[in-house]
C-alpha cells in the first residue's frame, strides 16, 4: 500500500512538471497557429507624441503590457538608450505573480515588461511611440495575436505623474487621429511589477527558432527596424 501511494505521488509530480512545460511553450496559450496560415500584425506608421514630457535625469523605468511578454521584451531590448528589459507581471500582488496562475487567468495580472532607459538617449515619449506602433495592437481587447484573456491586455503602468499624463495625452492624440478602425483599449493602471520566472527572461534571444517567436514576434523586430531605423541599437 505504501509503495502504491508513493507511485501515485510520483505520478502526480510528473503530471505537474508536464503541465508547466506545456504552458511554457506558447506564452500561456495552447493556441499556436501553424506558420503560414496567419500573418503577424503589421507595424503602423503613426505620429510621435505631441505633448512634451520633462523627465528626471538618470536611469528611468517604464512598464508596458501588450500581450505575450516575449516579443514586447525583444522589441525594447533592440532600442538605443534602453539598458535592460525584464519580463514580468503587473496589476496584482507579488504573492500570486506566478506563470501558471497568470496563464490560467485566475489573477489580475497582465504579462508586462519593465524597461530601464536613459532619457538622455531615448525618452518616455519615444518608448510610447514604439509601444503603440510596433510592439502590439492597442485596439485588441483582452487578447493579442493567438493569446486570449485579461492577462494579455494592453496596459500602461506609469512610474510617475509625468508618465501618466504623457500616456493619457498620447492615447487621446492617437484616437483623435484615427489610425485604427477600432478605438484604443489600452488601460492606464497603478504602477506595479514582479519579475517572471528565469526561463522567460531574454526568451527570444535564447529561443530564436521557437515557432511562436518565428510567427508572432520576429515580425515585430523587422517592423522596429523599418519604422525606427535611427532608434535601433
Amino acid at each position: 500500500m505504501k509503495q502504491r501511494n508513493l507511485n501515485r505521488k510520483r505520478f502526480a509530480r510528473l503530471l505537474s512538471v508536464a503541465a508547466i512545460l506545456s504552458l511554457a511553450t506558447a506564452c500561456g496559450s495552447d493556441i499556436v497557429t501553424p506558420i503560414g496560415s496567419a500573418h503577424a500584425a503589421e507595424g503602423i506608421r503613426i505620429a510621435a507624441p505631441a505633448t512634451r514630457i520633462v523627465e528626471p535625469k538618470g536611469q528611468q523605468v517604464a512598464i508596458f503590457a501588450g500581450g505575450c511578454f516575449w516579443g514586447v521584451e525583444a522589441v525594447f531590448e533592440g532600442v538605443k538608450g534602453v539598458t535592460r528589459v525584464e519580463s514580468g507581471y503587473s496589476g496584482d500582488t507579488k504573492s500570486n505573480a506566478d506563470y501558471d496562475l497568470v496563464s490560467a487567468a485566475v489573477t489580475k495580472h497582465a504579462e508586462s515588461v519593465r524597461i530601464y532607459y536613459n532619457p538622455a538617449i531615448v525618452s518616455y515619449n519615444d518608448l510610447l511611440h514604439i509601444f503603440f506602433s510596433v510592439a502590439h495592437d492597442p485596439t485588441q481587447l483582452n487578447r493579442q495575436g493567438p493569446d486570449r484573456g485579461k492577462q494579455y491586455r494592453t496596459a500602461i503602468f506609469p512610474a510617475n505623474t509625468a508618465q501618466r499624463q504623457a500616456a493619457r495625452g498620447y492615447i487621446a492624440q492617437l484616437n483623435k487621429a484615427g489610425y485604427w478602425k477600432n478605438p484604443i483599449v489600452t488601460t492606464i493602471e497603478a504602477f506595479s511589477f514582479f519579475p517572471a520566472e528565469t526561463y522567460h527572461q531574454d526568451f527570444m534571444a535564447k529561443n530564436p527558432r521557437h515557432p511562436y517567436i518565428v510567427q508572432w514576434d520576429k515580425p515585430k523586430i523587422a517592423n522596429l527596424s523599418r519604422l525606427f531605423p535611427n532608434r535601433v541599437r
